[in-house]
């Protein structure tokens, strides 16, 4: 098993099918989206934040639909594990990308960038997963090198990371990035602190990006909140929860789909909730 890019055997021959779509999509639509087979197929998706929970299901999610998956995130053992479960489905032979993004240079990223272009050759899409929560208690409080962290982690690092992969997802046919919220981003909440704010910020980020891109590329950015979902953040979050009343990663994974194929070609600028409270 290597830690380096591998080109999968055919993946040069897919072409992209266009779709081309009346209307964009409704958030509904988005969520309830009933994904084709192979509707992936010719695709090379990055995930940040790939190890473990939402990010390691949507990387087999992706796979199992066709997709070539780039698999980053800070610890090799688990995203080892990642593509050992990816290959033993018989998805398209995946990458790991270890790297952390708390002290991954912005050089280190354009690297990244001129890698996946000599071995892959192209890149259609990013689903910025990765992320920490940092503390739960009030501002004037809070720690300001743990502030600081969450801010690189959940924000900073995402915007070097999208920025150097530009150039890439720009030769897609349709390129897609895809910013993880939080409802405490759409709505700041007390108590917390960085990782609220962190997430407010992701969201203008993904509003400004929209706005300078939207007539000039084929390029969209659209945020997913994917709720109260039983992943161990949320366990750290809320320790006296029931966990099994939540819904699981994979319940939830159709939203993530459905950005990433070409049904939500018109689909821009959106915060979609992906489990709306009624």
């Amino acid at each position: 098993m290597s830690d380096n890019l591998n080109q999968p055997a055919g993946h040069q021959d897919n072409q992209k099918k266009t779709q081309h779509f009346s209307q964009p999509l409704s958030h509904d639509d988005i969520r309830n989206f009933m994904p084709s087979e192979n509707c992936l197929e010719g695709k090379t998706i990055l995930v940040t934040g790939a190890g473990d929970g939402i990010g390691r299901v949507a990387a087999l999610t992706y796979a199992r639909y066709g997709a070539t998956v780039l698999l980053l995130g800070r610890t090799s053992s688990k995203l080892e594990y990642v593509y050992d479960e990816i290959e033993s489905f018989g998805g398209k032979q995946p990458a790991m990308l270890p790297m952390n993004l708390e002290g991954a240079t912005y050089t280190e990223m354009q690297q990244l960038e001129r890698l996946i272009d000599k071995e892959v050759g192209q890149l259609d899409g990013i689903l910025h997963n990765a992320g920490v929560l940092g503390q739960l208690t009030p501002l004037e409080m809070y720690d300001v090198d743990t502030f600081a962290h969450v801010m690189k982690v959940n924000f900073t690092a995402t915007f070097m990371l999208t920025q150097a992969l530009l150039p890439l997802l720009k030769e897609s046919d349709h390129g897609s990035i895809v910013f993880t919220s939080s409802t405490v981003g759409t709505h700041p909440r007390a108590f917390w602190g960085a990782y609220a704010l962190s997430k407010q910020a992701v969201e203008g980020m993904s509003d400004i990006f929209t706005q300078e891109t939207q007539n000039t590329t084929n390029l969209r950015f659209n945020c997913v909140n994917p709720g109260a979902t039983r992943t161990n953040m949320r366990a750290h979050a809320y320790p006296g929860e029931n966990p099994m009343s939540l819904q699981t990663p994979e319940d939830i994974m159709a939203g993530y789909v459905c950005l990433m194929s070409d049904a939500s070609v018109g689909v821009r600028g959106q915060v979609v909730e992906l489990q709306p409270k009624d």
